[in-house]
């Protein structure tokens, strides 16, 4: 900064020169505003971290092609209750193992506001899943255990029960 004051530059005008260029170039990077003359520059702000429930759709496609087994809560077996009671409790939420109580966990959704990491429910909250997005759930079922299947397929579109997000 000295050879800029010593050509003539002043140090006020060199550091709102510094600040615009920061600002230009830098647009997700620190912000610079000026306080009392002063030039203040923040840590850039953080992204979003991921929300529970869209770490959880994550997690749950790891289990692809696990196995059915009822009363199954863990990789060497899912049902579907027990799929989701341990992905979630793998993001730090606890649920009960049971499809029906898991209803009453969390807030309801509508179908056309599914966010990945949301629970979807149908045939009577005999079965659920979580849902991966894009019209996408994953669940465990019997004969196939745990497996993608699409909300627009006919037995799942005929028995849609509702959603709720944790």
């Amino acid at each position: 900064m000295s050879a800029a004051v010593g050509r003539g530059v002043s140090s006020r005008a060199y550091l709102g020169l510094l600040g615009l260029l920061l600002v230009a170039g830098a647009c997700s990077g620190p912000s610079v505003s000026r306080e009392d003359g002063a030039l203040i520059m923040s840590p850039p702000a953080e992204e979003a971290a991921p929300s529970r429930g869209a770490a959880a759709a994550r997690l749950a496609t790891r289990y692809l092609g696990a196995p059915y087994l009822w009363g199954g809560a863990s990789p060497a077996g899912f049902d579907c209750s027990g799929l989701v009671t341990h992905v979630f409790a793998r993001v730090g939420v606890s649920i009960p193992h049971n499809v029906a109580q898991q209803y009453g966990y969390g807030a309801a959704v509508s179908r056309a506001r599914l966010e990945p990491g949301d629970l979807v429910f149908f045939n009577r909250l005999h079965h659920n899943g979580i849902y991966l997005g894009e019209g996408r759930f994953i669940h465990a079922t019997k004969p196939g255990g745990v497996k993608i299947s699409r909300l627009d397929d006919d037995w799942f579109r005929s028995r849609w029960v509702g959603a709720r997000r944790l």
